[in-house]
């Protein structure tokens, strides 16, 4: 067996959704799930298949983010993978949407941070093993730390 890393490409501002799923109709239904969540959704999609012609499936609404999720799937090569890149909106948006689309197993992460994929490679193929989100932790928040989360938090609407 061999360890990997795999830098997922993306632009800063953007999010990523990174999960496991298990049959070919995930592309479609991640992309229903997101649309009827966020009208209007920017993102692309891409699921790595791992059977048969072992293609990355496709799609999205963002040509830009339809190539780079595109792109990083097939960096991943992993099986039944896929990762979905959003912009102007975030993950909690979409996310409990997602888990509940029925070939989906597992989310690895839903981050706007830099990530790398820890990827093991065998004879027979790729998987997963976790991923690095973002950088180590640096500290504890003090109390002024505490009220600019609660303040920000109100800010963009995810709290009253």
């Amino acid at each position: 067996m061999e360890l990997k890393v795999v830098r997922i490409e993306k632009p800063d501002e953007v999010n990523l959704i990174l999960g496991q799923a298990h049959f070919i109709k995930t592309v479609e239904d991640i992309h229903e799930a997101i649309a009827g969540q966020v009208p209007g959704a920017k993102f692309g999609l891409a699921f790595c298949e791992s059977s048969g012609p072992a293609l990355v499936r496709w799609s999205g609404t963002d040509p830009e983010l339809t190539e780079l999720a595109r792109k990083n799937a097939l960096a991943l090569s992993a099986g039944h993978s896929f990762i979905v890149l959003l912009r102007d909106f975030y993950p909690i948006n979409v996310l409990n949407a997602i888990k509940m689309v029925p070939e989906v197993c597992r989310i690895y992460c839903a981050t706007a941070n830099p990530v790398e994929v820890i990827i093991a490679e065998t004879e027979q193929g790729r998987g997963i093993l976790g991923v690095i989100d973002g950088v180590k932790t640096k500290g504890v928040e003090s109390d002024a730390e505490i009220a600019e989360r609660k303040s920000f938090l109100r800010k963009i609407g995810y709290k009253l």
